[in-house]
């Protein structure tokens, strides 16, 4: 055995090294180039190609058996109906002197493109009747990806000097996330106001988000009726934490801070009132 092994290492000595040599020198080379292809290639300009028209089942099974299927397969595939109710805002407000409720919500039905919406919020004092609310409801119309154009009526429910207005306004996703609307309401004897709101919903973590959010009051002229003052009328900050114990369902705590400003505030001193006030909120946000 021993005798064997020593012809093998003998001979594999013997052997050129060039007879050992496995680099593949004999292979052909791969050519070179400095040509950019793929991902690498510069962006360019080119027009995209036309969106196919041609039904291709209509020529086995004609035109008219294949328009039911594909309006079918249009309709499930982004041309569905839906509808959703969201109340952002559901809440009992604790200040000094005086406690309080309100709520802000909002309900639509229809597609990517066009909706009817309906809008309301509300505010009274615990114990007592509504003191201010408004319904809106509204023609939405998508002007892009994030956000939509909308027009139609409000109407104020008040103890007195209830009013209809006109409205006009958007709504959308900003760049950032943050979730924004604007509208202007022209009422039934001239006044116009307007009004803008944000909020941002930063997730601390899966199920815990803090929002803060601004609201803005606007009026282009006094309106002594309804206690408005020309300019900035009112605004309030608020700060929410909510934990959601279901993505539909998620209870919070919060600070508000409102304060009315100009000939608003003063309506409201004449009234024995402080034009300032922080309450300390508890709500829940839902939706369906």
């Amino acid at each position: 055995m021993i005798a064997r092994l020593s012809a093998a290492l003998m001979l594999l000595i013997a052997v050129p090294a060039a007879a050992q040599d496995h680099s593949m020198h004999d292979m052909p080379a791969m050519p070179v180039t400095d040509a950019a292809t793929g991902t690498d290639l510069p962006p360019g300009n080119a027009a995209p190609p036309p969106t196919p028209t041609e039904r291709y089942a209509s020529r086995q099974f004609g035109r008219d058996a294949m328009t039911r299927a594909h309006n079918q397969m249009m309709a499930e595939n982004g041309g569905q109906s839906f509808a959703m109710i969201l109340f952002n805002l559901a809440e009992i407000d604790a200040r000094q002197g005086r406690d309080g409720w309100r709520w802000d919500g909002e309900g639509w039905f229809g597609g990517d493109i066009d909706r009817f919406v309906v809008k309301t919020e509300g505010e009274g004092a615990v114990g007592n009747k509504v003191e201010s609310a408004e319904v809106q409801a509204l023609y939405a119309r998508a002007i892009g990806p994030y956000f939509n154009l909308q027009a139609g009526v409000r109407q104020d429910i008040r103890p007195k000097n209830g009013r209809t207005h006109l409205a006009l306004g958007f709504e959308g996703l900003a760049p950032w996330m943050f979730d924004i609307e604007g509208v202007l309401f022209l009422s039934s004897h001239g006044d116009l106001l307007g009004r803008v709101e944000g909020w941002y919903d930063q997730r601390i973590t899966q199920r815990l988000i803090l929002q803060p959010r601004i609201e803005l009051n606007l009026s282009a002229q006094d309106v002594p009726a309804t206690r408005t003052g020309a300019g900035l009328s009112s605004a309030e900050l608020g700060l929410r934490l909510r934990y959601e114990i279901a993505r539909e369902f998620a209870p919070y705590v919060g600070l508000s801070y409102e304060a009315r400003t100009g000939k608003t505030a003063d309506y409201v001193r004449t009234k024995g009132d402080d034009p300032t006030s922080t309450s300390l909120v508890m709500g829940v946000r839902f939706w369906f």
